[in-house]
């Protein structure tokens, strides 16, 4: 077991929002922000700023760090992006008047296109699909949940192709 390892999450805890340059076996070198150290594998994930603005991740192997040096502290700006990186963008807000117009529209084409659909929760606002899926607010693909993948994916392209045909009308 290596030094690095050995470490209580509590001491990884200080390596998170910091640059650091990772020592692993066979002399490779690592650099790049802490997003987070596994508490039960060591393992390092690594933030790498690329120029187009994006980021690359990458991860370290626990077992391979022989050493971490922490070359600077996040400022607040980095801090904000290294934390919504993973985060869904931000979605829309809707109108309970819109979320009201588009459920009772998705719910018409599904029927009309003889797909049973039916509304559930106390407060009606998810569609569920013959028993199977449900639909959440703002009724779009990736708003459908299903424990059948089959279902789901055509269920998804079906909504796909219901909102390309919305667009066309607008």
């Amino acid at each position: 077991m290596t030094k690095w390892q050995k470490k209580t999450p509590l001491e990884w805890l200080t390596y998170v929002n910091k640059d650091v340059e990772v020592l692993a076996a066979e002399k490779h070198k690592y650099q790049g922000w802490v997003l987070t150290v596994d508490p039960v594998s060591a393992n390092i994930l690594l933030a790498h700023p690329l120029e187009n603005g994006k980021m690359s991740i990458s991860a370290v192997l626990g077992h391979a760090v022989q050493d971490v040096e922490i070359l600077t502290e996040a400022d607040d700006e980095m801090k904000e992006k290294l934390a919504h990186l993973f985060r869904p963008e931000e979605r829309q807000r809707f109108s309970q008047e819109e979320l009201e117009r588009k459920k009772t529209s998705l719910k018409d084409w599904l029927e009309t296109n003889h797909i049973p659909v039916k509304e559930q929760g106390e407060s009606q606002t998810t569609l569920c699909v013959a028993g199977v899926l449900t639909i959440d607010p703002p009724y779009r693909p990736e708003d459908c949940s299903s424990s059948n993948e089959i279902i789901l994916s055509r269920v998804q392209g079906l909504i796909q192709g219901y909102l390309a045909l919305q667009q066309c009308q607008i």
